[in-house]
């Protein structure tokens, strides 16, 4: 599968060999979605927390007695039907994360830059890197290629480039090591540098 390589000035620097099983797949909507989902039930804080009938402030003491006053039987000013009581099976601090399998993690990703290549919405630079951390000169190249909303795959994040890119709106860097389904699909191009190919096919092998 031959792909064009193009500069960040809108040049072009050759062609390069992408493997077919690897982005060329038939993409799973359904795999993804799994992936997807793992993601971001793994970056769940899970801090969530309200206080039990336990544990809310208030006294033990019986209200009044059980009989003899018209009223409904009561044992605690802590039961839920009082507004100063507990809640009950209220949330909890608790790991929203789970186990996926690392084949079927591996199938995500596969399908998701394969998906990306169908869309024509994959693309290879040379490299990415900047001579110096000017926001403003990364806008321009980037305004130039077209691109409102884009992930850059590299082995290595460019310093100079990682802090020029940082202050741009949908524009986001990442090593190979963290290229991620979520992140892919939640951009509208994926750029992938060529050390950044050779390292994921590396990963993926």
């Amino acid at each position: 599968m031959q792909v064009p390589v193009i500069t960040l000035d809108n040049g072009t620097a050759g062609e390069i060999e992408l493997p077919e099983a690897l982005f060329a797949a038939q993409p799973r909507a359904d795999i993804m979605a799994r992936v997807v989902h793992w993601q971001l039930a793994k970056r769940r804080a899970g801090t969530h927390k309200v206080k039990g009938m336990g544990e809310v402030s208030g006294t033990t003491k019986k209200p009044y007695r059980q009989k003899g006053t018209g009223n409904a039987r009561q044992g605690s000013l802590r039961a839920p039907q009082f507004r100063t009581g507990g809640v009950v099976h209220g949330p909890v601090v608790r790991d929203h994360g789970y186990s996926l399998n690392k084949k079927v993690r591996r199938l995500g990703l596969i399908s998701a830059l394969s998906q990306k290549a169908a869309e024509g919405k994959l693309v290879v630079l040379d490299t990415a890197a900047a001579s110096e951390a000017k926001t403003s000169v990364l806008a321009k190249q980037l305004k130039a290629l077209g691109w409102s909303s884009v992930l850059v795959v590299d082995a290595q994040v460019d310093e100079s480039f990682g802090r020029g890119i940082r202050n741009l709106p949908h524009m986001h860097v990442l090593p190979t090591m963290g290229a991620n389904v979520y992140d892919i699909l939640n951009h509208d191009v994926l750029a992938l540098t060529r050390a950044g190919v050779a390292a994921l096919t590396e990963r993926l092998a």
